[in-house]
């Protein structure tokens, strides 16, 4: 039976980024020897950085005002790298969930952080509106997508000052306009990647103007200088982002992915919404592309557990929701099918029939 990877990360990877790594963990670059046992300083493997960092600029369509690093540490290392490499005083956050509540919390450290709204008092379930952010702020950090909560920001908020986001779960599913940004980020067990790297884009000229010492691995300008390489950089997982950027390419870019997903995800929403047995979880206007969150009606709960075991039976795996939702999350990263979308909606559909 086919298995259906809906888990929110680590997720579900193309075959191709699956294929390509698991024939160079047995024979790299033609060299005889494993992926997990050549020097990154090798011909073959500085290659793979290069090209790998090269694509992310190409698909993403990255400035030459802003450099790709990867590093290790996940998303959560750079809630403390970011304002600590370019917070001076005071920079505003907007929170929207656990991830963007870890990043407020870890930037408290560095300076003050003016959280301008929150979403917190209903679970957050919707994106904040209609709030002010002060002008003496250096930055203003975002959460693009909630992989928990199952909320995505489809409107890039309008302000005067630099954003910095974090893209860990619904990067090269849209396109970014870098020019508002002094920092993008993202770990990429999402939507790149087996977890280990990190990829940050970073605004060049927005470095080098704190007053605190930087210790070398936490400066930005370290990682830049030596093209990611200032230490061992994790080198399966960017191996394994080099074979997914090419994929991305080879489905024809991020608009053709952004299309898709918008695809996808209407093909499950609207199921949702017509099922009597279920409900989505979030406002409509705010609901993800990447993950989307559902529960039974309450009139149904007691069948939860009943359609989480008919579900696994049909081959859905990962669907169980957080345990801050509770109920059901498919996640729909730019590798999943929506042949496997479309295979969860009739489990949906003959699971209503049966009850």
């Amino acid at each position: 039976m086919k298995k259906h990877n809906f888990y929110a990360g680590p997720s579900i990877l193309s075959e191709y980024t699956i294929k390509n790594t698991a024939d160079a963990v047995l024979n790299f670059a033609g060299t005889g020897l494993s992926l997990l046992e050549v020097s990154h300083r090798g011909k073959e493997f500085v290659a793979v950085n290069d090209e790998a960092r090269a694509l992310v600029k190409e698909l993403l369509d990255v400035p030459e005002t802003h450099e790709v690093i990867f590093l290790g540490g996940g998303a959560s290392l750079q809630f403390y790298m970011i304002p600590f490499n370019l917070m001076k005083k005071k920079a505003s956050y907007l929170d929207t969930g656990t991830w963007a509540s870890n990043a407020i919390k870890e930037a408290k450290f560095v300076g003050e952080v003016d959280v301008v709204a929150s979403s917190a008092d209903k679970n957050y379930t919707y994106i904040p509106k209609n709030y002010t952010i002060a002008p003496d702020s250096e930055y203003f950090h975002i959460t693009t997508n909630n992989t928990i909560y199952g909320t995505e920001l489809h409107k890039i908020p309008e302000v005067n000052i630099p954003l910095v986001a974090d893209m860990s779960s619904d990067i090269f599913s849209f396109p970014v306009d870098f020019s508002k940004y002094n920092a993008v980020y993202a770990g990429a067990q999402k939507n790149l990647a087996p977890a280990g790297v990190t990829i940050i884009i970073v605004r060049k000229d927005a470095l080098g103007h704190v007053d605190r010492p930087l210790p070398t691995m936490l400066d930005y300008r370290t990682h830049i200088k030596k093209d990611s390489m200032f230490n061992t950089p994790p080198v399966l997982p960017i191996f394994s982002a080099l074979q997914t950027l090419k994929w991305y390419k080879e489905q024809g870019g991020i608009k053709v992915l952004q299309k898709k997903n918008q695809e996808k995800a209407a093909v499950l929403y609207d199921e949702i919404d017509r099922n009597k047995l279920f409900r989505g979880t979030v406002a409509v206007e705010d609901r993800s592309l990447m993950n989307v969150c559902f529960v039974m009606n309450d009139e149904y709960k007691e069948l939860e557990d009943k359609f989480a075991d008919f579900a696994k039976a049909a081959g859905m795996i990962g669907i169980k929701g957080h345990r801050s939702v509770g109920g059901f999350r498919a996640s729909l990263y730019n590798a999943m099918p929506i042949e496997s979308v479309k295979a969860l909606v009739q489990t949906m559909q003959e699971f209503e029939k049966k009850h």
